[in-house]
């Protein structure tokens, strides 16, 4: 699994568009925002099937409220991939998470912004679980993440005995995901603050060039002296942070724990942070991409539903545009490979997870 979301970045550098025709270099930028123009194209297409719907302030609203817990989820099972693992909890998680948001309060009475932060400490500490797991223990992140997800479901099987949790907890924590900020969910302003942080983190931090550089060769990672092993386990602590608090924006929204609600948020966010790795920077898990890919799922869903799809049709979407965006993203590797005259330079700038760490490698390992 960690082999599918290793970093081999597929941007053209300047020196590839130089004397290519305008053709040829829409062409080679297709494959790179491909998702994006497909993502505007998908709305406009709503917008014109739907004019007095899609396009509308109040169907932004439903899609923002309905879909920033998804994206909060990618962005967390995203930091993992960067590192070339993965993180199957975040899905199985978030049940538990939100179960003990609400009864941490209602049965026990525990301050709700005193029980937010035991739950975001137990999602973080199960974080560190599954990164001693697959580094200390060296279980598959794929196997590792998926037993203890699905412990973590069976204890909230076990606490919640199968029942409803339900309760009267405080109007601020119902107000951590039902306030509103400019007239839109204050659920998106949390995506938009995430995702700027992440991409600070990742793009510019020298801890974002560690997880890249780890995600693409661990073993030449720990050669430029890298504590592969430290970084790891850090990424799956931050992931387990994020599926914690995309528990308690679950739990203030429903207002009840339900151990039947929340693995239906796994695939979705799984498909949004693969689908990130298919666009903005193609062949390498970003923060723009993921947000494009749940971007394009809820434009894509948003607009079915409106038209009056059956239920079966969302997760029907999620698996198919998953399997387009790879495809596309695919080809265009194939076809860059296929490119003899530009291999040095496609091989200096895709030898990293960030298309720097070859070139940081040669110069003494400077990472």
């Amino acid at each position: 699994m960690a082999s599918s979301v290793k970093s081999t970045a597929l941007e053209p550098t300047p020196a590839e568009l130089a004397g290519l025709s305008v053709f040829e270099r829409v062409k080679r930028f297709v494959p790179v925002y491909g998702l994006v123009i497909l993502t505007v194209l998908l709305a406009l297409f709503f917008s014109i099937l739907l004019p007095e719907t899609f396009p509308t302030l109040l169907n932004v609203r439903s899609i923002i409220s309905d879909k920033a817990i998804i994206a909060i989820l990618s962005l967390g099972a995203m930091i993992p991939m960067v590192a070339g693992k993965i993180d199957l909890t975040v899905g199985y998680g978030i049940v538990l998470w939100h179960i003990l948001a609400i009864s941490l309060q209602t049965q026990l009475g525990v301050p709700w912004p005193l029980a937010v932060l035991v739950v975001l400490a137990l999602g973080a500490g199960v974080g560190l679980i599954n990164g001693l797991l697959v580094e200390v223990a060296q279980i598959d992140a794929f196997i590792a993440t998926l037993g203890t997800g699905t412990i973590l479901y069976a204890i909230a099987m076990w606490y919640s005995k199968g029942r409803q949790i339900v309760g009267v907890a405080s109007d601020a924590f119902y107000a951590l995901n039902g306030a509103d900020v400019f007239g839109l969910p204050i659920t998106g302003f949390y995506v938009l603050a995430l995702s700027v942080a992440l991409w600070f983190v990742l793009e510019y931090l020298p801890i974002g060039r560690y997880f890249y550089a780890i995600g693409a060769n661990p073993k030449a990672a720990e050669l430029n002296g890298i504590p592969v092993r430290r970084y790891t386990i850090l990424a799956f602590v931050a992931s387990g942070l994020l599926a914690a608090f995309a528990g308690v924006l679950l739990a203030a929204k429903l207002r009840i724990g339900q151990a039947s609600v929340g693995l239906e948020y796994l695939l979705p966010a799984l498909v949004g942070a693969f689908l990130g790795s298919t666009t903005i920077k193609p062949g390498r898990v970003n923060v723009w991409g993921t947000v494009v890919g749940v971007t394009i799922l809820a434009i894509g869903i948003s607009g079915i539903q409106q038209l009056g799809a059956l239920f079966f049709v969302e997760p029907l979407f999620n698996g198919a545009t998953l399997l387009v965006a790879i495809g596309i993203a695919g080809y265009a590797q194939r076809r860059r490979g296929a490119e003899p005259a530009r291999a040095p330079a496609t091989t200096a700038q895709s030898g990293g997870a960030n298309g720097e760490t070859a070139a940081t490698s040669s110069k003494g390992g400077k990472l």
